[in-house]
């Protein structure tokens, strides 16, 4: 059977894979939840919406004759990973987790560390005005803090927001001298982010060390136990080479 090989994507590290394979001979149909409206072009096979649940899932595995399941969506979509792992199992279908390392702090940067938005919400101090960088999904905790004056970015708009929340509709990657004029303009104290981790967001938490702001940093939710994760395109090309999805690469990606 030829290898073909499912990618759940939506992040820059999902693309360079399927770049990658494709280059390779390797045919992919990578898996589009479709938050984003206009995503970017994509090589080889793309599908977007859900599968309807852990079933939906499986049941495509053995439809589309997959040979390897690469979960490479972002860090905090948590409900897909556990479909991946179930669906996988299901189908009998080798799966792997893609996820790009954390942000680290610098030295002098200021961190606080929270489990979720609601808790790093609560913990604005009074006056804060908070750039939310934690895209449309946000809404629902923007009424916690009806005393602050909040801006909220997003690639999608998000409907009728509260009085006290500015929406800023861009599309990242931003530069340092961006985030730098943005944060300047709206005179921002708090910057509240999830820890995607990727060189491509880091330019916010430079911005923000730059002018001395505190930085409400969401950790990560944990990984299903058992699950193969890897850090880096090569490290899942080196896995999958491994398993004998393919053959042993060369010159892989970083």
């Amino acid at each position: 059977m030829s290898v073909r090989v499912m990618i759940l994507g939506g992040t820059a590290e999902a693309r360079q894979l399927a770049e990658v394979l494709e280059g390779r001979g390797v045919a992919t149909l990578t898996s589009l939840a479709g938050v984003t409206r206009q995503p970017a072009s994509l090589p080889g096979d793309v599908r977007r919406g859900g599968f309807g649940g852990v079933e939906g899932l499986a049941a495509a595995l053995a439809e589309e004759r997959i040979t390897a399941l690469v979960d490479a969506t972002h860090p905090f979509a948590q409900g897909i990973t556990a479909n991946a792992v179930r669906a996988a199992e299901l189908a009998r279908c080798p799966l792997l987790v893609l996820r790009r390392p954390a942000w680290e702090r610098t030295d002098g940067a200021d961190w606080s560390h929270f489990a979720d938005l609601p808790a790093a919400m609560a913990a604005l101090t009074a006056g804060a005005r908070a750039l939310l960088a934690t895209g449309s999904g946000s809404a629902q905790a923007l009424d916690l803090r009806p005393d602050l004056a909040l801006f909220l970015r997003s690639i999608e708009p998000v409907g009728a927001l509260p009085a006290h929340v500015t929406q800023i509709l861009a599309r990242p990657p931003f530069s340092r001298a961006e985030e730098l004029e943005l944060m300047r303009a709206h005179r921002i104290t708090h910057l509240v982010t999830r820890n995607a981790g990727g060189t491509e967001g880091r330019a916010k938490l430079d911005a923000a060390a730059d002018l001395g702001l505190r930085v409400m940093m969401i950790d990560r939710p944990p990984l299903p136990e058992g699950v193969a994760h890897v850090l880096t395109v090569g490290a899942v090309l080196g896995l999958l080479a491994g398993r004998g999805v393919l053959d042993t690469p060369s010159g892989t990606a970083p």
